[in-house]
């Protein structure tokens, strides 16, 4: 752009223990283009900022503050779950956005999100045609559930995964110290609506040279109450005890969660929680066994303490690049994680059109579980190990890690209007 325009960054969506890594990437790179881009404005929690021009000036933290944010977890300016309707269904939201646009001088909008987030990115990339206010979006991915398409992996699945993976071990040799006289099952219910990564992830902790006695139930395989409770019975009988580490989208063959509790989310998605329980209730019936039970929820999601340093590396790369591709003049498009080789493992920065992102989910490919639908592969587990290598802890003092709070100075309004968020 011959003018010198402000940019737009947002978080959306459930964060993750590395999107304020991304946020860094974009804040940071940004600045070392000072001659291109103006100021970067955050959207107080997500597009929702956007829309009722709640703006946060970046520009007023220090460089060691924004520097912080690749070691800081959840979302620092705030997120949201808002998507927006098509054009022709809400154009007045639309017009929103360019009208607040215009009045801050804003020419780069850089979304960084999941799969719904791609779709509003891509909608908002459309207002240069459809609306005549030129705006360069990128996309920027994140999503613990790793189920984007076309990049090999998603920021934010790395450190989840090292989270799951570590914590199935330890609580795996809990339950092995109590099988004698006490508890026999444990179950961890996971994060995975319609993707099996995470709960794969638990599976990690069995290993040729320590083999422990884990069952995965993912949302790619149908629930199978009979099949599942002689897996677990023969576990129990050969090793003493065993752990079943169950995804949030575990389902009945006729498609009904097991977790499902007849609410919906802002997305329209069905609200799960509860897998665990369901699971743990159902062994103990048919088998007897006492029993233990865990909801990783926001700790799997939050932990920056363990996170991955491919994760955190990738995450920062992702919104470095994306910054990057507006100033060559990219729209419409999503920095991707390109994996070069997995033995050693070498990855790059790719790219693909959104139109190819938005709404399209990645599951798990049936060569990565195994045949009787209760593990994972050795073609899986070569995916997923270099995803989880590497540490990258966060500074600590008195025991406790050091996260940034930022100040989060909001823009000056200029607008007349305010704008109201249909419920």
């Amino acid at each position: 752009m011959a003018k010198k325009k402000n940019a737009f960054y947002a978080q959306s969506g459930g964060v993750t223990a590395v999107i304020n890594a991304s946020a860094c990437g974009v804040i940071e790179t940004a600045r070392k283009h000072k001659d291109k881009i103006g100021k970067v404005y955050a959207g107080r929690n997500g597009i929702i900022g956007a829309l009722t021009e709640e703006l946060i000036d970046t520009s007023k933290e220090s460089a060691k503050a924004i520097a912080a944010l690749r070691h800081t977890p959840s979302g620092a300016f705030g997120s949201c779950r808002f998507k927006l309707k098509s054009l022709e269904a809400n154009k007045a939201e639309y017009e929103r956005l360019i009208e607040v646009f215009k009045a801050h001088d804003i020419g780069y909008f850089f979304y960084n999100g999941g799969g719904d987030s791609a779709d509003t990115c891509y909608k908002v990339s459309q207002l240069s045609e459809s609306l005549g206010y030129p705006v360069q979006a990128i996309h920027v991915p994140k999503t613990v559930d790793n189920d984007l398409p076309i990049t090999d992996n998603c920021p934010g699945f790395g450190s989840v995964a090292k989270y799951i993976a570590v914590s199935t071990m330890e609580a795996t040799y809990d339950v092995r110290s109590m099988c004698a006289t006490s508890t026999k099952v444990f179950v961890l219910e996971v994060m995975g609506r319609h993707a099996g990564w995470i709960a794969a992830a638990g599976a990690l902790a069995s290993t040729k040279d320590q083999e422990l006695p884990i069952l995965v139930l993912f949302p790619e395989v149908e629930f199978d109450q009979e099949k599942f409770l002689a897996k677990v019975d023969g576990m129990v009988k050969k090793f003493g005890y065993c752990t079943v580490v169950v995804s949030e989208g575990c389902h009945w063959p006729d498609g009904k969660f097991l977790a499902e509790q007849g609410t919906r989310d802002a997305f329209g998605h069905a609200q799960l929680g509860g897998a665990a329980p369901v699971v743990a209730n159902m062994i103990k019936d048919a088998l007897g066994h006492k029993f233990h039970w865990g909801v990783a929820d926001y700790l799997q999601r939050a932990a920056r303490h363990i996170a991955s340093k491919s994760d955190v590396d990738q995450a920062y790369a992702m919104g470095k690049a994306a910054v990057e591709f507006a100033l060559k003049g990219h729209n419409s498009v999503m920095p991707t994680v390109d994996r070069v080789s997995s033995k050693p493992y070498k990855w790059k920065v790719g790219m693909a059109p959104l139109s190819k992102v938005a709404n399209v989910e990645k599951m798990m490919p049936k060569n990565f579980i195994t045949k009787d639908g209760f593990g994972i592969t050795e073609k899986c587990r070569e995916y997923l190990l270099p995803l989880i290598k590497g540490e990258d802890y966060p500074p600590y003092k008195n025991g406790l890690p050091q996260y940034v709070q930022l100040k989060n100075t909001a823009v000056p309004k200029k607008l007349k209007t305010v704008f109201e968020l249909k419920k």
